[in-house]
C-alpha cells in the first residue's frame, strides 16, 4: 500500500466558499491577454513563486512533467524573437491560410513581436515526453500534455493574481526553443509565456467571453 499523509484543506463554511468564489471569478474575469508590455523590471521572486504554485497541477501518475526556463537575459530574449519572428513570417505568409488569418484578423495579430524583447520576463513551458530512472533507463511519462496544460493555467492565474500580465506565444514550430533554452530532447515546447506589467495607456482588443450558458451545462437530480 502507498504511504500517505493527511489532508491539509479545511472545510470552510458554504457562505465563505462562495465568497471566495466570487471574488475569483471578478479577479479572472478581468484578465486578459496583453500585447503591449512595459520594459519595467519585475522581481524574480514573483516568477519563482508562480512558478512553484503552477508546478502543484495534478499530473498523470504524479510524473510532473514539467520544465519553466524563466528568462531575463536580454541576448537570449533577442535570439528568441529573432527564432520566433522567422516562424511568424511564415505564418502569416500563406503556411497559416487564409480561413486561419481570418479568424485572427479582428485581434490585429502579425509577425512582428516586440513584446518578447520588451517584456521583463519570458517563460518558456516545456513537456517532457519521457524521463529517465536513478539508473537512467527511459521512463514513459503518461499524460503530459493534460498535465502540462493545467500548469500553465495555474502559472497564468497565479501571475495575474499577483498584477502581472501575460501573453500565451505559440509560434509554430517551437523546436528553437530547446536549443536556445539548452533543454535536452525529450522535452517539447508547449507555451512561449510573456510576463511584465502593461505598458502605460495599453489597450486589447474588445473582444467578449461567450455566455455561461454556452459554457456550463447541469446535469442535476431533478
Amino acid at each position: 500500500m502507498a504511504e500517505t499523509v493527511a489532508l491539509s484543506l479545511a472545510r470552510k463554511p458554504d457562505a465563505e466558499m462562495l465568497d471566495e468564489a466570487q471574488r475569483f471569478f471578478e479577479l479572472m474575469q478581468a484578465r486578459r491577454t496583453v500585447r503591449d508590455f512595459s520594459s519595467d523590471p519585475v522581481d524574480p521572486e514573483i516568477i519563482r513563486l508562480a512558478v512553484r504554485a503552477a508546478a502543484t497541477a495534478p499530473s498523470g501518475a504524479n510524473q510532473q512533467p514539467w520544465s519553466f526556463v524563466a528568462i531575463s537575459d536580454p541576448e537570449t530574449k533577442r535570439a528568441i524573437r529573432l527564432a520566433a519572428e522567422a516562424e511568424e513570417r511564415a505564418f502569416y505568409d500563406g503556411k497559416a491560410g487564409e480561413e486561419w488569418l481570418g479568424a485572427l484578423a479582428h485581434l490585429g495579430t502579425d509577425a512582428d513581436k516586440p513584446f518578447l524583447e520588451t517584456a521583463p520576463w519570458l517563460i518558456v513551458i516545456f513537456g517532457q515526453r519521457w524521463g529517465t530512472d536513478d539508473e537512467g533507463r527511459k521512463v514513459k511519462h503518461y499524460y503530459v500534455p493534460e498535465s502540462v496544460s493545467i500548469a500553465i493555467g495555474l502559472l497564468i492565474a497565479s501571475l495575474h493574481s499577483a498584477g502581472l500580465a501575460t501573453l500565451t506565444h505559440t509560434p509554430s514550430p517551437m523546436g528553437f526553443l530547446n536549443q536556445i533554452c539548452g533543454r535536452p530532447d525529450n522535452e517539447k515546447p508547449f507555451v512561449l509565456l510573456v510576463v511584465g506589467h502593461p505598458a502605460e495607456g495599453a489597450r486589447v482588443p474588445a473582444i467578449s467571453r461567450k455566455d455561461e450558458d454556452e459554457v456550463l451545462f447541469w446535469k442535476t437530480a431533478p
